[in-house]
C-alpha cells in the first residue's frame, strides 16, 4: 500500500453512498444489508463522519453523533479488509475523536461486537453499568394525554 495516496476527510458531500455500501459489504457483517436511503438519513444526521480514502477509493468509514459536551456514541467504524492491520482503524478513530464536535465530549460510547481488544487499544475500557436498548417496533401512536400535551407545545 502507498500510504502517500491514503487521506482522510470530513466533507460528507464527498461520499459516494454505493461505495459505502460495498465498504459495508466486504467489512461489517452488521451493516451489510442497509439500504442507501437510510444511509444518507444516517450521515445527514451524524456529525463528524470521517471517511478514509485511497485516491478515489473509500477504504474507510466513521460517524458520531453527540451534543458536543456531554456525551457521544461513535458508530459504524469500518476499513476495507485489504487495508486492515495497518493502523488506519486506530488512526480513523482517533481522529473521530480529535474532531472540535467530540474533542471536549465529557464521555464517548460506542457498540462493537467483536473489536473490544481493538477499542481497549485506543483507551476504551467496559462498561457494563451504562448499556440498555430499546428496540423499536412498529410506530405506535401516542397516549391521547401524551398527544394532547405534544399539540400544545407545537402551538396546534
Amino acid at each position: 500500500m502507498d500510504n502517500t495516496q491514503i487521506q482522510f476527510s470530513d466533507r460528507k458531500s464527498e461520499i459516494n453512498l454505493e461505495q459505502l455500501q460495498q465498504l459495508f459489504t466486504l467489512s461489517a457483517f452488521w451493516a451489510k444489508e442497509r439500504n442507501l436511503e437510510d444511509l444518507e438519513i444516517a450521515i445527514a444526521n451524524s456529525e463528524p463522519v470521517i471517511t478514509v480514502w485511497n485516491r478515489e477509493k473509500l477504504i474507510g468509514f466513521a460517524r458520531a453523533t453527540s451534543d458536543g459536551i456531554y456525551r457521544a456514541t461513535i458508530w459504524d467504524v469500518a476499513i476495507h479488509p485489504d487495508y486492515q492491520k495497518q493502523g488506519l482503524g486506530s488512526k480513523l478513530v482517533e481522529t473521530v475523536l480529535s474532531h472540535p464536535r467530540m474533542c471536549r465530549v465529557e464521555r464517548v460510547y460506542l457498540m462493537t461486537t467483536h473489536q473490544q481488544r481493538f477499542y481497549e487499544r485506543i483507551g476504551f475500557q467496559t462498561n457494563s453499568t451504562t448499556t440498555m436498548v430499546l428496540y423499536n417496533q412498529e410506530p405506535t401512536s401516542l397516549l391521547p394525554e401524551a398527544e394532547v400535551l405534544l399539540q400544545e407545545s407545537l402551538g396546534k
